[in-house]
């Protein structure tokens, strides 16, 4: 096993959250396991098809992140095929994310998108993308349109709308990597790029594939603010994507947050998951980023055990109810294979 990296120090006991704020992020986060384990049970049961690629150990990314320093609904989410858990996050609603993965007409893409292309116009969501680091320069377009609007335009409805870019550690040997960020910089766009490091790019060890394993120090070379974070802790997230928040709001350009992670499953569903080391695993799941939030809460006195037990209760007949919305909606009718091909279709 590669040696793992020292994280930058966090004091959980000093974060100012209330407990309105970490009974929500914790429900988020549940949100988000529990989803994806009723998917990898429907795939395997015959009722989704392709590839499916969950999110299990890296609920604290997108929640701390999302919930945590954004506006759903009001701020841009950009995904990457891994994007269940984002459109959660986002606000997509769950029935409407599964029957998007059942392929029915209910789903948030009218069942054209499937596993890796989750959208929605309502929540901001720009897409899920196939493509290793396609949706960077969609994130950086729409971060452009937020900073043109209101210094060009004067539409004072862009306000302080920032952007969030998701990818994984593989995207950052991409071209499309550098040349947004330096257009980012240029342009002091109102953007945070997510590096979610689960330190594997299907098969490749990251230590393998990159000569600057510690991808924040990317920054630099663009004069552009990075922070490296515990990408298994809720509240770290949470902190640094607040200053970056922050940060952007004031004008002062965008952030590179690389969040240090791990996926508890493979790949995809279709992965046998047999490059990985028992040693790195067991290293990872005990770092389980809800068990150590409940319990951060707990230790504030934010919370009760049954409090948390009654949030997974709720979280799974929302669960339940998604699955069975998915199961009942119809297919799309042949009669619209058409539509939406051009942005003006309806």
């Amino acid at each position: 096993m590669v040696q793992e990296r020292a994280l930058p120090p966090f004091d959980a006991s000093a974060v100012q959250i209330t407990k309105e704020e970490g009974l929500m992020l914790y429900e988020d986060m549940v949100l988000g396991r529990f989803f994806e384990d009723k998917c990898a049970e429907m795939y395997y049961r015959g009722k989704m098809f392709g590839f499916v690629h969950l999110y299990n150990g890296q609920e604290a990314v997108s929640t701390g992140v999302i919930r945590g320093a954004m506006r759903p609904g009001e701020d841009f989410v950009s995904s990457t095929y891994r994007d269940h858990v984002h459109a959660l996050s986002s606000g997509v609603p769950a029935r409407e994310v599964m029957a998007e993965l059942f392929g029915k007409a209910t789903g948030c893409s009218k069942g054209r998108g499937g596993s890796m292309h989750m959208f929605s116009a309502e929540h901001k969501l720009l897409g899920g993308y196939a493509f290793v680091a396609e949706g960077i320069p969609v994130a950086t377009g729409a971060a452009f349109q937020a900073r043109y609007r209101r210094e060009v335009l004067g539409d004072d409805s862009a306000g302080k709308q920032v952007t969030a870019c998701f990818f994984g550690d593989g995207a950052c040997n991409n071209g499309q990597f550098f040349e947004c960020l330096n257009m980012a910089a240029l342009w002091k766009l109102p953007i945070l790029f997510v590096v979610e490091n689960n330190k594997w790019a299907i098969g490749m060890s990251h230590e393998r594939a990159t000569s600057q394993p510690e991808i924040y120090k990317k920054a630099s070379v663009f004069s552009m603010a990075g922070v490296e974070v515990d990408g298994m802790d809720v509240l770290a997230v949470r902190d640094v994507a607040q200053a970056a928040v922050a940060r952007a709001q004031a004008g002062e350009g965008p952030t590179l947050i690389e969040a240090l992670t791990y996926r508890f499953r493979g790949h995809s569903l279709a992965d046998p998951d047999e490059l990985r080391s028992k040693a790195e695993k067991e290293f990872w799941l005990p770092r389980d980023p809800i068990k150590k939030l409940g319990t951060d809460l707990m230790a504030k006195n934010l919370a009760t055990a049954e409090e948390l037990k009654a949030i997974e209760q709720k979280i799974q007949a929302e669960i339940d109810e998604a699955v069975k919305f998915a199961q009942d909606s119809p297919e799309p009718d042949p009669s619209e294979l058409y539509r939406f091909i051009f942005a003006e279709d309806e």
